[in-house]
């Protein structure tokens, strides 16, 4: 019996069937992973990811458990961002304890694929999270460029006031903060804690149509993946204007 696994998908709250489903397997074979059985490597991945923990916590193994581990190294890879199972975007959000940081343009699909964001983004804060959002400044020279780049023919900056719309009820609740950055984002970023989502931008295309890499934080993390995304974030922060709530481009107006 793999007791590990089954306290990790016990605290996750997930049944055989839901972890079956997540990876797009027979609930038997979920249950021969209980039963002491080794999944492929990208079932390992998927599932930790789920779950919330390290890879080698569930299948221990003394090739992945070298010192290498001890810096962030990817515990998912998702060859585009919808190919994330939503059951992680949500196990992440509702797990965080400390902080939760994000980074993108528009951020369109973060509420439109849960329309409760705000309301768990809320609950979070209210039990002690930091809630730091970052979005593009719609009438931002990067927004502008980016949407040349993509030939969105000026929507952009539109998509980007619509998503604002959802997080407006965050700007009176303590612990919770949004700006707007005016930079070239090479990736967006979706930050639990020690979980870091990094979706990293290829010219011309949706931000949705390319990879996303999860990474966990371990120790002796300062020169890893994780660390160096967490300071990108931490500088363009420091660059952003805090959000109004005003979402009208006053520019279009004068």
């Amino acid at each position: 019996m793999n007791e590990q696994l089954r306290l990790a998908m016990a605290r996750q709250g997930f049944t055989p069937d839901d972890l079956a489903a997540a990876c797009a397997v027979d609930p038997k074979t979920v249950g021969r992973w209980l039963a002491g059985r080794v999944p492929h490597a990208r079932h390992r991945w998927t599932t930790a990811g789920l779950l919330s923990v390290a890879e080698d916590d569930i299948w221990p193994s003394p090739q992945r458990a070298s010192p290498a581990r001890l810096r962030a190294e990817p515990v998912g890879c998702y060859p585009n961002r919808a190919s994330v199972p939503r059951e992680l975007w949500l196990s992440l959000l509702e797990s965080t304890e400390r902080r939760i940081d994000v980074l993108v343009y528009s951020g369109t699909f973060f509420a439109q694929t849960n329309p409760h964001v705000a309301r768990m983004l809320t609950a979070r804060a209210r039990a002690g999270v930091t809630v730091r959002l970052c979005f593009a400044d719609p009438a931002g020279n990067a927004v502008a460029q980016r949407d040349r780049e993509e030939e969105l023919d000026g929507t952009l900056a539109a998509k980007i006031r619509a998503s604002l719309t959802y997080y407006r009820v965050l700007l009176t609740e303590p612990g919770c903060e949004i700006r707007l950055h005016n930079a070239t984002v090479y990736a967006s970023l979706f930050r639990y804690d020690d979980n870091l989502l990094a979706n990293p931008h290829v010219w011309g295309q949706p931000a949705s149509a390319n990879p996303l890499i999860h990474l966990r934080r371990g120790a002796g993390a300062e020169l890893g993946w994780f660390e160096q995304y967490v300071t990108s974030f931490e500088a363009l922060w420091e660059t952003a204007r805090r959000w109004d709530g005003t979402t009208i481009d006053k520019t279009s107006k004068e």
